[in-house]
C-alpha cells in the first residue's frame, strides 16, 4: 500500500508508518497546484496545510483515504471526497493544549501591547508611559465562543488568571455551564454583551462564517479584547478594521481570512497586521502537539490497514437514507450473501449499508443490510427457504 505524505511530518509518523510495512512517498514540497500531478497511485494521502482539491480526487483512482494531520478539514474538498467514496479523517483534540496556550498568550499580549512595546525597545525607544495603559485580565469576563475541547481548555487557563468565564456553544446547556461554573449565554450576541474579552473556538461552516461581524463587535463595547485561533473566516475582516479604529478594540489573531496556504509566503494585509498582535497560524505548532498528532496519524492508518475502516472519519453520512433493515442469520458458507444480493437487485432495492458479523467458531454469521425500501414478500419467502439461512427479519426504520 502506497502512502503519499504531501507535507512536513514528524519523524515519529514516518517511523510508525514504515513499521506497518507501507511504501512511503515523502514530498513535503508539494503544493495544492502540484498535488494532482504527484498523487498518482497513492492509496493514502497525508497532509497538514496543503489543500486537497477536487482535481486531486479526479486524478487519483487508487486513493481511499485522506488524513489531515491536524484538527480542521476545511482545506480538503469533502464533497469531492465523498462523491468518490474516499474516507477523510483528522486528528481532533491532539493540539488542544497548544492552541489554548497561544490563545491565552495572545489575550495577554493584546491587552499589554507586548509586541508594540518590544518593537519600541528594539528601536531604542523607552515608552513606559504609553505602554502602561493595560486594563489587565484579573476580574474581567472572558467569553468563550465555541465551548468545545479547546474552548474549555482556554476557560481553565483564563480562570487561573482570575477571569470570570462566560460561554456560548450550540450544544452547551445552562445545566452544563453551571456544572463548569461558567456563565451561560443563550446567543453569540448575548455572549458579546456580557464579555470584556472574547476568544473564538469554532469550526468554519456556512453557518459560522462571519459570525463575528459588525453587530457582534458593537455588542462587545469599547476597549474590549478579541482573540481568534480557530479559522479566519469566522471574523468579518472589514468589520474588525472598523472596530479597531472606532471602538479601541485590541485584537490577537493567529488566523486570517484568505491567509497564505503554505509555510512561507508574502502576507498581503500588512495594514491590518499593524493594528493587532498576530501570528502566522501556528496555534498547533508545538513539539508536544506535533508528537501527539504524529501518533494519531499512525493509529488512523493502522486501523485502516487492519480493518478497512479508518478512525476519526469526518465525511460519513450522518443519517442513512435507508428505510428498512434486513437482518439475516446464516451459515458461514460461500455464496449465501451473493444470493441475498441477487434477490434484492431483482426487487430493485439498493443496499445503503451492510455489516456481516462472524460468530465464534466461524460456523454462523449475522448480516444486517440497510435498504432503501422493503424487500418483497416473494424475496423474503425465497430467503427463508434457503437451507443456509437460519432466520430472516425485515424491520422498518
Amino acid at each position: 500500500m502506497r502512502v503519499l505524505i504531501a507535507d512536513e511530518l514528524s519523524a515519529t509518523s514516518i517511523e510508525g508508518l514504515e513499521a506497518l510495512g507501507l511504501t512511503l512517498d515523502v514530498r513535503p514540497e508539494t503544493t495544492a497546484e502540484t498535488l494532482p500531478e504527484v498523487v498518482g497511485d497513492a492509496h493514502i494521502l497525508i497532509v497538514r496545510s496543503t489543500q486537497v482539491t477536487a482535481d486531486v480526487f479526479a486524478a487519483a483512482s487508487e486513493l481511499s483515504l485522506v488524513i489531515r494531520a491536524g484538527a480542521g478539514v476545511n482545506t480538503i474538498d469533502l464533497p469531492a471526497a465523498s462523491a468518490r467514496g474516499v474516507y477523510v479523517a483528522n486528528c481532533p483534540g491532539r493540539n488542544t493544549a497548544a492552541v489554548a496556550e497561544l490563545a491565552v498568550g495572545l489575550l495577554i499580549a493584546a491587552d499589554r501591547r507586548l509586541v508594540d512595546a518590544s518593537v519600541a525597545l528594539r528601536e531604542g525607544r523607552w515608552l513606559k508611559k504609553q505602554f502602561s495603559e493595560a486594563a489587565g485580565l484579573n476580574g474581567r469576563t472572558l467569553g468563550i465562543l465555541g465551548y468545545g475541547a479547546i474552548g474549555r481548555a482556554v476557560a481553565r487557563r483564563a480562570a487561573a488568571l482570575g477571569m470570570r468565564i462566560a460561554a456560548w456553544s450550540r450544544s452547551l446547556t445552562a445545566a452544563r455551564a453551571a456544572e463548569d461554573d461558567v456563565i451561560y449565554a443563550e446567543t453569540p450576541l448575548a455572549l458579546a454583551a456580557m464579555s470584556d474579552a472574547v476568544s473564538v473556538h469554532l469550526a468554519e461552516t456556512a453557518e459560522t462564517k462571519h459570525l463575528v461581524n459588525a453587530e457582534f463587535l458593537a455588542a462587545l463595547g469599547p476597549n474590549a479584547l478579541l482573540v481568534n485561533t480557530s479559522r479566519g473566516g469566522l471574523v468579518d475582516t472589514q468589520a474588525l478594521r472598523e472596530a479597531i479604529d472606532n471602538q479601541g478594540l485590541r485584537v490577537g489573531l493567529d488566523v486570517f481570512e484568505n491567509e497564505p496556504a503554505g509555510g512561507e509566503a508574502n502576507f498581503a494585509d500588512t495594514g491590518l497586521a499593524a493594528t493587532l498582535t498576530g501570528t502566522p497560524h501556528i496555534g498547533a505548532a508545538t513539539s508536544e502537539a506535533s508528537e501527539a498528532i504524529a501518533t494519531e496519524v499512525v493509529r488512523i492508518v493502522e486501523s485502516f490497514v487492519s480493518t478497512g475502516r479508518p478512525l476519526n472519519t469526518v465525511n460519513l453520512c450522518a443519517r442513512s437514507p435507508a428505510t428498512h433493515h434486513l437482518v439475516i442469520r446464516h451459515y458461514n458458507q460461500v455464496g449465501v450473501l451473493a444470493g441475498v444480493l441477487d434477490r434484492l437487485r431483482a426487487d430493485g432495492l439498493n443496499v445503503q449499508e451492510m455489516e456481516n458479523t462472524i460468530f465464534e467458531g466461524a460456523e454462523a454469521a449475522c448480516c444486517t443490510l440497510s435498504l432503501d425500501g422493503p424487500a418483497s414478500a416473494s424475496t423474503l419467502e425465497q430467503l427463508r427457504e434457503n437451507e443456509d439461512i437460519l432466520h430472516v427479519l425485515l424491520e422498518s426504520n
